[in-house]
């Protein structure tokens, strides 16, 4: 009983903050989590398609500079992204880079990141 007053009071506050953030609802649903600032603010500033970026539209990423831009086409000829999440998989792409890198990407759609985004 508890657990699903929880759940459906976190559905009330992802729904909310969607609509006051901008988020996308959908999103907010599938993680559990409210959508949050960094979020929305990539949202607005564009995605990178892992799958079919080039490397100078990986090197807009936050801390991706040539070689590690490389290294993400390398290991995705070998093996296509699935989840974002597998980007930890690249040699030099730990869980924290992750982080800071997960709100502009995506697997599907064209990439619209067009510059740098600001911290």
């Amino acid at each position: 009983m508890i657990r699903g007053a929880v759940a459906k009071a976190a559905g009330i506050v992802a729904l909310v903050g969607a609509l006051f953030v901008g988020a996308p609802m959908a999103r907010a649903a599938d993680s559990g989590a409210v959508p949050s600032a960094t979020a929305a603010a990539a949202s607005s500033a564009g995605v990178v398609n892992l799958n079919q970026a080039k490397p100078d539209e990986l090197e807009l990423l936050p801390g991706i500079g040539p070689a590690k831009a490389k290294k993400i086409v390398e290991y995705r000829t070998q093996h296509p992204f699935r989840k974002t999440e597998e980007l930890t998989k690249v040699k030099g792409i730990g869980r924290k880079t992750f982080g800071k890198l997960r709100p502009y990407l995506t697997l599907q759609g064209p990439t619209t990141l067009k510059s740098e985004p600001r911290n």
